[in-house]
Parts: C-alpha cells; structure tokens; sequence
C-alpha cells in the first residue's frame, strides 16, 4: 500500500459532498469502479464507506504530499 495519502471530495446529485482522506490504491480503486456504477466500499482513514456510484457526480483529489515554497 501506498504511503501518499489523499484528501478526496466525492459529490453527489442533490448537492451532498462526503469528505474522506483515503491511499493511492483506495483512490485507483474508486476511479476505475465509477465506469460500472452499483455500489463501491472505500476504506477511508476512519473506516469503511459504501458509495451508491450511480449517484456520484464528481471526485475531487488532492495528495497530503509535502510541499517546500509558497504556493
């Protein structure tokens, strides 16, 4: 598994967004089973969560990587 972790927004139709930090392969994992639809179980950094991806509108990502400057 993957050190990198990711902060990750998941939206969904009417508006509700679900906020998880997850790890690379978690990520991966939700990416490539959006395309099937049905339900997906993500293990976030405080436990398992079961998406509906028919309802899913959008994933934001963005990695908890180190960063050295301004930005």
């Amino acid at each position: 598994m993957s050190a990198t972790q990711h902060r990750i927004s998941v939206g969904f139709r009417g508006g509700q967004v679900l906020a998880l930090r997850v790890s690379e392969q978690q990520l991966t994992s939700l990416y490539d089973a959006l395309a099937g639809g049905g339900w997906h179980e993500v293990q976030g950094e405080d436990g398992p969560v079961r998406v509906n991806l028919d309802q899913v509108v959008y994933v934001g990502a963005e990695s908890d990587e180190l960063r050295v400057g301004f930005g």
